[in-house]
Order: C-alpha cells, then structure tokens, then sequence
C-alpha cells in the first residue's frame, strides 16, 4: 500500500496565462470517468477509464482508506473485459472529468475540470507532510478545499447517483 499526500484548492479559471507565460509546463490531459463500487466513511473502491489525447484507452481498480492530508492507496490497471464485468450489472454514472497535468518548479498539478457540475480544481501531491506544509500555492490557486467533505470526489459521485435516480 502506498502512501498518498495531497493538498486541493478551488480555482476558478483554466491558468491559460500562466501556461503562456510558461509559468508551468503543460504534461498531459486525460479524460476520466470515475465510479465507486463500495464505500464507507473512511474507504472506498472505485475503478476509472482514463482515455487519453488520442482516443487510447485504460483501466484502473483503486482502493483508498482514511481521510484528510495523507490517505492511504492501492492502484492497479485492470483490463477493459474486467472494467467492463465490474460495471456490467450497475446502472451507476460515472463522474466525468478533463484532467490537465501541468508540472511548476518541480511539482505536478493536477487540474481537474468537471463535466456534469460547475467546478473546478487543482490537487498538487507531495513527496512527504513537511513538504506538503511548507508549500506555499500561487496566486491563481483558490481557497484550499482541505477535508470540506462536499468536495471529495466519492461525495460528487454520490451526489451525482442521486440526482440520476430523479430523473
């Protein structure tokens, strides 16, 4: 099981200006459909289809426990038959988004912009908890969103299953 530290923020525009500036360095985007096949409060399954610039396809199962700043995480790339196998049965909708790396001075950020609400974010992961602390985010960073429930992914899925299921 490996170790996952990360800090997310609010941001409110695409950082078009600072990637022309080449303030940060554009890496790679992806689009990514997300479901989650079990919770709780502190863990959660979920599998992704990750397609990238050129329409390629993968598949991901993920196993995630505890909460706030340093979670702990198993991932592994299953193939599409077992992605497939998994979903078969479910009437779930996956959450949608357009995931941008980007990399600045070293770190990568992640910006994800979603499809089925109005929101968007950059989650910047770290190496350790000192380096996590000691960062300091830029000016076109928003509030950080820290362990505001609301804003987890899991809750957005959830929230997302429930609104499918009215109409």
């Amino acid at each position: 099981m490996s170790t996952e530290i990360e800090r997310k923020f609010l941001i409110t525009a695409f950082p078009k200006e600072q990637l022309e500036s080449e303030e940060v360095r554009f890496v790679g985007k992806r689009h990514i459909y997300q479901t989650y096949l079990a919770y709780s409060e502190d863990q959660e399954i979920r599998v992704r289809k990750l397609v990238d610039h050129e329409e390629r396809a993968s598949y991901t199962h993920t196993f995630k426990s505890g909460h706030g700043l340093v979670r702990q995480e198993v991932e592994y790339e299953i193939s599409e038959e077992v992605y497939r196998q998994l979903l078969m049965n479910t009437k779930f909708v996956p959450l949608e988004k357009i995931r941008t790396k980007v990399e600045r001075q070293g770190l990568c950020y992640e910006i994800d912009e979603y499809k089925q609400i109005d929101l968007m974010v950059v989650e910047v992961e770290f190496e350790d908890e000192q380096a996590a602390q000691a960062f300091v985010p830029p000016h076109w960073f928003g509030r950080e969103l820290g362990q505001e429930e609301e804003f987890r992914n899991k809750s957005l899925w959830i929230s997302l299953q429930s609104q499918n299921v009215r109409l």
